[in-house]
């Protein structure tokens, strides 16, 4: 078994690692507090080709393989997770889907600006009422004419204040419950009756804006429905599957984080007449932290190394986004530790880290549900 990375796989890790240690981690502090939009960060990103790192080059896309997208990932997310996950989302969420389902009108219109950059995407799935259970999906969308008429609410938008293009699932069947729902591009910027919710006060993560998409009989092309109808579960199902994947690279990236910044703590500060990486216990717990970030590391590139060869890899996302994420959790409350009251100050990234740490257990499915998956596929 070969763990060699490629050369053009080192050159984007390489070129990740330098961007996000020199332009995005010294912005890191100050884009969390005032929760700002990174704006020329995502722009830079976007002439540097990672906000299309592994999709198509026929469509504005790197034409990458995924495991570099993973890497690219990885370093961006140890200089800011807002940064990692916007650019996740637009990457892969919006990107990856409809590289995977749109027609060729579909790919270039929506697909090329988004994968330079040039356009923000956002992915509406999640209601008040339909989290992990989508068969309690609220939104509809009714067939008329040449349109379908949206209407509904979906709430923990990422990104939907700035999206241009939002990937939304609605019931086109309400009968059907969870079969039938079907999936929609819709133009945000250009159509009429979407309401923006204010801004969510969260715990973490605070650079990415989230908010509600209301949608009052809203107009959208039926050129615009991605897939099938009544298919869509299947379609956003698949897109999540990609994106736990992506998810636990920011994982790993976080937790890489916090091991570089709980290391340089325990060398230097000095209790007893010597620096507390002397003391057993700092060093027990800087072992467990590089051990799971390692162990998540590797799960993460095998599921990625999966996709890529073409092999099913839904089991090894959900395992990689649930040990990478619970590992993050584990390292962040451990870094905490050991930096002692320091880690619990807003002078000092464990903080904003913990913080960070705790979204990744919950969204893209929270962990509960990635050991259904898990154990579900085990005992088929």
């Amino acid at each position: 078994m070969d763990f060699t990375l490629s050369a053009p796989q080192r050159k984007i890790q390489d070129r990740a690692r330098q961007l996000a240690q020199d332009r995005i981690k010294p912005q890191a502090a100050d884009l969390d507090r005032q929760g700002r939009h990174p704006a020329e960060i995502l722009t830079e990103l976007g002439e540097l080709g990672f906000m299309g790192l592994s999709l198509p080059k026929d469509y504005g896309g790197g034409g990458q393989d995924f495991v570099s997208y993973v890497l690219a990932m990885i370093e961006i997310a140890q200089g800011c997770m807002s940064c990692a996950l916007i650019m996740h989302l637009n990457h892969t969420l919006f990107g990856g889907t409809v590289t995977s389902f749109g027609t060729e009108a579909q790919k270039q219109r929506y697909l090329i600006p988004v994968a330079g950059g040039q356009k923000m995407a956002c992915f509406a799935l999640t209601e008040a009422e339909a989290g992990s259970d989508a068969s309690r999906m609220q939104c509809t969308a009714r067939r008329q004419g040449q349109d379908y008429i949206l209407n509904g609410t979906k709430k923990f938008v990422t990104s939907g204040q700035v999206a241009s293009y939002g990937l939304v699932a609605a019931s086109t069947a309400p009968e059907l419950g969870a079969k039938g729902i079907s999936a929609f591009i819709v133009d945000l910027e250009n159509a009429s009756g979407v309401t923006v919710g204010p801004l969510e006060d969260k715990l973490g993560l605070k650079a990415t804006g989230t908010v509600d998409l209301t949608f009052n009989q809203v107009h959208v092309p039926a050129e615009n429905l991605l897939g099938q109808e009544n298919q869509g579960l299947k379609l956003m199902l698949r897109a999540l599957d990609d994106g736990r994947i992506g998810t636990a690279a920011q994982a790993v990236g976080l937790g890489r984080a916090i091991l570089t910044e709980s290391l340089a703590y325990a060398r230097q500060r000095q209790q007893f007449g010597q620096p507390i990486a002397h003391f057993q216990a700092i060093q027990w717990k800087l072992a467990d932290i590089a051990t799971e970030v390692e162990a998540a590391e590797l799960l993460t590139l095998k599921a990625a190394w999966r996709k890529d060869q073409g092999l099913p890899y839904d089991t090894a996302a959900a395992m990689a986004k649930l040990f990478a994420t619970d590992a993050a959790m584990r390292a962040a409350v451990e870094g905490v530790q050991i930096l002692g009251g320091y880690g619990y100050l807003r002078d000092y990234p464990l903080e904003r880290h913990l913080r960070d740490a705790k979204g990744t257990q919950i969204y893209e499915g929270t962990n509960e549900i990635m050991r259904l998956i898990i154990a579900r596929n085990l005992l088929k």
